[in-house]
């Protein structure tokens, strides 16, 4: 939704400026010779790569800045930025995306997949009308109203917050997901690395699976991990 910045452009092995020219190689002779050839700079091929985000190197953030959308409206302007503490978000976001009557499994599938996807633009900001944020406040990222939370959707998160759903690499990336089909197993997102939250309910209820499984069966190739 928002353009993310360009990636490096991979640098040349070595700097042609720092070759040596043919005349000075023609008036070297033996080992000063070769000695010679060796003196151009070595730029090593990770020299401008960054470091991959991983939970093992990032900490959950503390704080993350939200900018404020009038009446949660994905394309109004952006009123101001609100900044708030990450698990505080986490819970105003889970019960606007996930039905705070659902099953508990649904919902702890639900809470993993906010924290994730929170914790992902956390670090990858962007800037709007002259505003640097991390999320705005709508389905742009994840419906967020101030001071939403229930009991129940702070159980989810509450219950789930030392867990984390990654790939192999254990990179931190958002989990997606989308409405689906009301009371359906959304067999369209099984495998699909994007999670239905209708098809969390129905797993959870009919499925009969915990939240753990529930994750599996959208996001195969990720896995859980404790932090």
């Amino acid at each position: 939704m928002f353009k993310q910045s360009a990636l490096f452009k991979p640098r040349r092995l070595f700097k042609v400026s720092a070759l040596l020219k043919p005349s000075t190689v023609k008036k070297s002779t033996g080992t000063a010779a070769l000695m010679s050839l060796c003196l151009c700079t070595f730029i090593p091929l990770h020299a401008n790569a960054q470091t991959l985000k991983t939970i093992d190197n990032t900490k959950y953030p503390n704080r993350i800045r939200v900018a404020i959308r009038a009446n949660n409206n994905p394309s109004g302007k952006i009123l101001y930025v609100q900044t708030v503490s990450f698990k505080s978000y986490c819970k105003d976001v889970l019960p606007n995306e996930w039905m705070p009557g659902w099953n508990q499994n649904a919902l702890r599938a639900g809470a993993i997949a906010v924290k994730m996807f929170g914790w992902y633009h956390t670090l990858h900001p962007v800037t709007e009308s002259g505003k640097t944020f991390d999320v705005d406040n709508t389905t742009n990222f994840q419906e967020y109203k101030y001071k939403t939370a229930t009991p129940a959707t702070n159980r989810a998160v509450d219950a789930t917050w030392n867990l984390v759903y990654v790939p192999a690499n254990k990179e931190i990336k958002k989990l997606e997901y989308r409405a689906g089909i009301p009371n359906n197993p959304n067999w369209s997102f099984v495998g699909a690395d994007l999670m239905s939250q209708w098809g969390s309910q129905y797993w959870g209820t009919t499925g009969k699976k915990k939240y753990l499984p529930i994750l599996g069966l959208f996001y195969p190739k990720h896995n859980s991990q404790t932090v």
